[in-house]
């Protein structure tokens, strides 16, 4: 469905302002789904994205600078987050003993499982976003973004 449609509009939009909407409602509609298919396991796509980071991790403990670097969502509070994985015991806290003033995370067993239920889930989502794109439109797709975002 065209811009102009979505926005009931005969207004002549040009085409940036029209890449522009339409990537806000790419967005919101990805945001959206995503949601929709974390919530039945009770975690926010923000911690979903903690959960993910911490596994990339294998054994190895994430600081906070780590975790808010990787984060998709940069405006999160991850110690926040953090904290409210902590009360789900999806991922502890540990000292650092290089640095006992450092605070280091890692993902638990239950994280972990939590994941491996949730992974089959993410993967469906993914290609059924994507099914109506080839996958040479969606490698042009990912080069314009990549392109648009520097």
């Amino acid at each position: 469905m065209k811009v102009e449609d979505i926005l009931k509009t005969k207004a002549t939009l040009s085409v940036k302002k029209k890449v522009l909407i339409n990537l806000q409602l790419a967005s919101a509609k990805a945001s959206s789904e995503m949601l929709s298919t974390l919530k039945p396991f009770d975690v926010s796509a923000q911690q979903f994205n903690v959960l993910r980071i911490l596994r990339g991790q294998g054994k190895k403990p994430a600081n906070l600078n780590t975790i808010q670097e990787r984060m998709v969502n940069k405006m999160s509070n991850t110690t926040r987050l953090i904290d409210k994985l902590i009360d789900k015991k999806l991922v502890e806290r540990c000292v650092c003993e290089e640095n006992r003033r450092k605070i280091e995370v890692n993902i638990t067993k239950q994280g972990l499982q939590l994941l491996e239920k949730i992974d089959p889930e993410i993967k469906n989502l993914e290609e059924n976003s994507t099914n109506n794109l080839s996958e040479k439109e969606l490698e042009q797709l990912n080069t314009l973004l990549e392109k648009l975002r520097s």
